[in-house]
């Protein structure tokens, strides 16, 4: 089993409590499922499913509460009647009739070295290529990680808060985390979408020891 390692950093952040609906109050550190998709950013393919391992926290928790301006409701879908051409109700909606403030409390200037493994699911591919195997996908990531390639831009938990990443490769100077200690409590580790119809958030007690949090899911208990 090949492990990867990516540093990732940003300006801002926001990984959302999943028990806050309404304001945005972010868990002090990134969460396995936000790192998760960094890497899924990089490279997504049927065949492979992405792990976290651990977390390692590079910079100083700082936060910042921010007041912005967010749209109270979704854009509707299109209907039949509008996909045949026929009157419907307005697809639209007047942003400024539908503007709240909403308190943040985000991260700033965040970076974190994130630890990851990918699983071969070779009986869940959708290509039929004979070449199908590890070593393929682990070539594609080193060459699109080491290329700043992704299918779609990574963020920091918001779309909104882009994050710069850098494959970190084994003789890289490695710069400490740092040396804290502390029990951030209940976390969100993930979201099982085993299940279409009902989709269960995973909880696990995250412990950061000198700047380390482990989150290998064969170390630790993860709750639902």
């Amino acid at each position: 089993m090949q492990s990867w390692m990516l540093e990732v950093w940003g300006d801002w952040a926001c990984f959302t409590r999943a028990e806050l609906k309404v304001e945005r109050v972010s868990y002090d550190v990134i969460t396995p499922s936000s790192a998760r998709a960094i890497f899924e950013a990089i490279l997504w393919k049927p065949s492979i499913k992405w792990h976290i391992q651990k977390i390692e926290v590079l910079k100083p928790i700082k936060k910042m509460t921010i007041r912005r301006n967010e749209v109270g409701r979704v854009a509707t879908l299109p209907t039949d009647k509008h996909l045949q051409g026929g009157l419907a109700d307005s697809l639209g909606f007047d942003a400024a009739a539908n503007r709240q403030q909403r308190a943040g409390l985000l991260l700033r200037d965040v970076a974190y070295r994130l630890h990851a493994w990918f699983e071969f699911l070779p009986e869940d591919k959708q290509d039929n290529y004979s070449d199908e195997s590890p070593a393929k996908y682990a070539a594609m990531f080193a060459r699109r990680a080491e290329n700043g390639q992704y299918f779609h831009q990574p963020y920091l938990g918001c779309r909104e808060f882009a994050c710069h990443f850098r494959l970190v490769k084994p003789e890289d100077d490695l710069a400490p985390p740092i040396p804290l200690t502390k029990d951030f409590g209940w976390m969100l580790y993930d979201m099982d979408y085993t299940d279409p119809r009902m989709i269960i958030p995973e909880y696990f007690e995250a412990k950061m020891v000198n700047g380390t949090i482990n989150t290998d899911r064969r170390a630790v208990e993860v709750y639902r």
